[in-house]
């Protein structure tokens, strides 16, 4: 078994590590930088080593940095947590090279699935649905304007390389194609230093379905049920919840299926996420993120399971201990992420928190790495917390996440609970009637409404 663990990661995702961790009789070191001198997570490690400045690119993006810690400190595992080096399939391969294990999938799997145009290949080819879309990248207008046609407007135009957003754009027509083509391309280029770009049909009205997967080096690989993620702004996830209200037991137990079975043929090892839109009945695979989600924890509640300590037994060497028939879904769950901005115009709000109260009770959670008298840095994502709620059935889930809301109390800095306080009093949230597009139709409803 692992014996110390470094984490490579801040906040509250590399405090969540760490509890798996100190549970599993494991040593943790936190990494950090000096923005981040003071952070919960270096205060509750076993051991922490500062890797430099506050910029990510010198500190958490730093490789060089993290192997260094790695060696000085005898850490004989990396967890990445999310975000940062947790998809660089480069960072996963220098670990193992450096005879460290990398608690996640092999870098060739990263790789694989990094690159949007041979996941969507990949996911074909193992008999995951995919949007009807280009073959390959579109190198030019010309080739755009073929696969266009061929499509049917309107088409979506998405970086290879990229995700968040970034890189892509709607096309309604062919006047509208140009420009859309030569602004993913050049944002392609600007975000992710890849201008590669393809093309798939726009859908109108989808949800962001997303199931969860587990497997091991023998092959065994289990599907934890699925999550919707459809309460969006500008691509960002804002809510998630599991199961989704969408879905019935047939249509959940057949996408489970067909993704385990997907996973199983790739030869896929640890923690991993296929991510679809579902619109009438039908899936569509968007990308598969070969990492440990934010919204992990809903999963988890609702299946009872740990998936950072599965993800650590995995790269140990052990096989999962637990099959398909085992695992059961108990009521249903609800995350909020929790940000340091302004709740309806987003601004940034960094700062000092003068009083922080974070909420309890049956059936509630909460992963933040904040404390009274803490001060949020300006340099990294604006998600401070997330707040998650379990209940026997959507409504009372719904009930004590209002009641956990109001209990939740940061003070000093503008943060976007009042926003999720309303969201969740909205009638067709309530209905879970809501798609990608609801949010920002409901913001923008709200906005010409004078903000009521």
């Amino acid at each position: 078994m692992i014996e110390k663990v470094l984490i490579a990661n801040r906040g509250e995702i590399a405090l969540r590590i760490m509890r798996a961790c100190r549970e599993m009789g494991i040593q943790s070191v936190a990494v950090h930088s000096t923005a981040d001198a003071n952070a919960m997570h270096v205060r509750l490690a076993d051991e922490s080593v500062c890797i430099g400045p506050p910029a990510a690119k010198d500190s958490y993006l730093s490789t060089a940095a993290i192997l260094s810690a790695a060696s000085i400190t005898g850490a004989d595992a990396i967890h990445p947590g999310y975000g940062f080096l947790s998809e660089n399939a480069d960072f996963a391969e220098m670990v193992e090279e450096h005879g460290i294990k990398f608690i996640g999938p092999t870098a060739d799997h990263i790789r694989l699935m990094g690159d949007k145009i041979t996941a969507k290949q990949a996911a074909r080819d193992s008999g995951i649905p995919c949007v009807p879309g280009s073959d390959g990248e579109v190198v030019d207008f010309e080739h755009a304007k073929k696969w266009a046609n061929e499509i049917g407007y309107p088409v979506l135009i998405k970086a290879a390389a990229g995700g968040g957003g970034r890189g892509m754009k709607v096309a309604k027509s062919e006047a509208e194609l140009h420009d859309a083509f030569d602004v993913a391309r050049n944002e392609a280029e600007a975000a992710f230093g890849n201008g590669a770009v393809y093309m798939e049909r726009y859908l109108d009205r989808p949800r962001h379905i997303e199931v969860q997967v587990l497997a091991d080096e023998e092959g065994n690989v289990v599907h934890l049920g699925e999550r919707d993620c459809s309460l969006q702004r500008r691509h960002q996830k804002i809510l998630e919840e599991s199961p989704s209200p969408a879905l019935n037991s047939s249509e959940r137990a057949e996408i489970g299926k067909t993704v385990a079975d997907a996973v199983r043929k790739l030869g896929y090892r640890s923690a991993g996420t296929v991510e679809f839109l579902y619109e009438n009945g039908e899936f569509f695979f968007i990308e598969m993120n070969t990492r440990l989600q934010v919204e992990h924890p809903v999963t988890e509640a609702v299946t009872g399971l740990d998936l950072v300590r599965e993800m650590i037994r995995v790269a140990s060497g052990h096989p999962l201990d637990f099959t398909q028939d085992e695992v059961r879904m108990n009521g249903h769950s609800i995350e909020c992420r929790i940000n340091a901005e302004d709740p309806f115009t987003f601004a940034p709000s960094p700062g000092p928190v003068h009083e922080y109260h974070a909420p309890g009770g049956l059936g509630v959670r909460v992963d933040s790495g904040l404390y009274s008298g803490y001060s949020v840095p300006p340099n990294y994502d604006s998600m401070i917390a997330k707040l998650i709620v379990h209940g026997r059935n959507r409504g009372e889930c719904l009930m004590r996440l209002r009641r956990a809301l109001t209990e939740f109390v940061i003070d000093g800095i503008k943060t976007t609970i009042p926003l999720h306080q309303e969201l969740i009093l909205n009638d067709e949230f309530i209905n879970g009637a809501y798609d990608i597009h609801w949010l920002e139709e409901y913001l923008k409803a709200r906005e010409a409404d004078g903000g009521k």
